[in-house]
């Protein structure tokens, strides 16, 4: 915590990163289908509560756009008094997971399967806030709001998508402001931009709906915990926690990188996040993790220490406590422009023409991961994307090749590489390829890996070919 030298530059930082906060707490929740309040509650978890632990020093926890397409199936499919059960139970598999040393194997995720889930977020949070933009009623998977995209055109609320429009403009343009005015956050910046034209213009747009924070807490009942049983939440908490745990510990990766201050302890990190969600959870808030964004924005603002994402979650609570009524005259446009500015963000155009310069293979599985949550859902669709890492990887180190050697007027076939069923065809082919009625030693000493449906069938292969005494070196 902070002496006397930092404790300045922790209260400044903490003012900035809350005014980043702000509008993203509302706008999350807004696009996850629950009370623009909840958005608020765990982003003041997330600094009063998590900001206490001494995983990461500088990075900032709340709710977050890449959770927005699974809290809203779930809410959708299992209600939202269910919401605190789910992230309650993630909260807890997150504790057993920092508890039993799990944080560094999530450093052995495919990179192209992460930002395969951050490209497929990415799309499915632009899908759905095309339609909030507009004001428009959206239909309920993705792939039909995608196909009902051009119809946008003849349906949206004009005033809405200017509002929208100039909200992503002038965040866009923000970038390129003097940095000494960039301290303020561009969002709020949009935000608060859209919300003055709204305003002085009186345009009939829908606004964010308030009931006040303390009002929207709900702690789940006995009887939410049934939910529980069902197979699909189950899946659910699983994907919750482990997209949460891994979204924060790649963004404790990044902010490690801009600053010289205490490294990331993992394990550590993943009990903070377990902590803050079980909170979250009994208070039926949103699910949490740590957000580049307003870590980026911490380290930038001058933060020195973990105080100044505590005390941004003090001022998170103070303005949602003494100011609600201000949050009512936010239109709903303005916050889906931040959203789709996030999820146009989240799209890595870039990393996908690297990869495919470099390393085909591994741009086909973001594809394929991107493409997969869209058609599907999110826990879903990074399944498919790891069982594809999983094969290609396994593909890949798979190698076999076989040597023809002559020893004493006899054919010696030597097998070199890892025999796995991936290459079992390879290997029968070049194996039935060899001369018919001449003796072949088989050695199998070269193998590093035979798999026992490779064994199998060289075992079955031998039977059909001419015995050869002495088989030496044959498994």
């Amino acid at each position: 915590m902070p002496g006397a030298g930092t404790f300045r530059d922790d209260f400044g930082a903490s003012v900035v990163v809350a005014l980043v906060a702000l509008p993203l707490c509302v706008g999350v929740a807004v696009a996850s289908g629950v009370p623009a309040e909840l958005g608020i509650v765990t982003g003041v978890v997330g600094g009063l509560v998590t900001g206490w632990f001494r995983g990461s020093s500088l990075q900032v926890s709340g709710p977050a756009a890449g959770l927005t397409v699974l809290v809203y199936e779930a809410v959708q499919a299992y209600g939202l008094p269910a919401l605190g059960v789910l992230v309650l139970a993630a909260g807890v598999v997150q504790l057993g997971m920092g508890m039993l040393r799990l944080g560094r194997w999530f450093r052995a995720i495919s990179v192209a399967v992460v930002h395969g889930m951050l490209a497929g977020i990415g799309l499915v949070l632009i899908s759905g806030q095309l339609y909030a933009l507009g004001g428009v009623e959206a239909p309920g998977q993705t792939l039909a709001k995608l196909r009902g995209v051009h119809e946008l055109g003849s349906q949206a609320d004009l005033a809405a998508v200017l509002l929208g429009v100039g909200t992503i403009a002038a965040m866009v343009a923000w970038r390129r402001v003097p940095a000494r005015l960039r301290i303020v956050p561009g969002a709020l910046v949009g935000v608060a931009a859209a919300t003055a034209a709204a305003v002085l213009l009186r345009l009939p747009v829908e606004k964010v709906r308030v009931t006040g924070v303390l009002a929207a807490v709900s702690p789940p009942g006995w009887g939410d915990f049934e939910v529980l049983a069902s197979i699909g939440a189950a899946g659910t908490v699983v994907a919750l926690a482990l997209i949460a745990s891994a979204e924060t510990l790649f963004s404790a990766a990044a902010v490690d990188r801009m600053h010289d201050g205490p490294r990331t302890e993992y394990d550590k990190e993943l009990i903070a996040q377990g902590v803050g969600n079980s909170v979250c959870g009994l208070l039926g808030a949103l699910p949490m993790t740590a957000v580049i964004v307003r870590s980026a924005a911490n380290v930038e603002a001058g933060a020195r220490t973990r105080a100044a994402r505590v005390l941004h979650g003090g001022w998170l609570l103070l303005f949602a406590v003494a100011f609600p009524q201000l949050l009512e005259i936010v239109p709903l446009a303005a916050l889906a422009g931040v959203l789709l500015h996030a999820g146009w963000k989240l799209l890595p155009a870039k990393a996908v023409a690297a990869l495919w310069r470099t390393h085909r293979g591994e741009a086909v599985v973001l594809v394929v991961t991107a493409s997969a949550i869209v058609v599907t859902n999110l826990f879903e669709g990074v399944l498919i994307g790891l069982g594809l890492a999983v094969a290609k990887a396994a593909w890949e180190t798979s190698h076999v090749h076989i040597e023809e050697v002559w020893e004493d007027e006899a054919l010696c076939v030597q097998v070199l590489g890892n025999a796995s069923f991936l290459r079992l065809p390879k290997l029968l082919d070049a194996l039935d390829a060899l001369p018919h009625g001449q003796p072949v030693r088989l050695d199998l000493s070269g193998l590093r890996h035979l798999d026992h449906a490779c064994l199998t069938a060289l075992e079955g292969w031998e039977r059909t070919r001419s015995p050869l005494p002495g088989r030496e070196g044959v498994i």
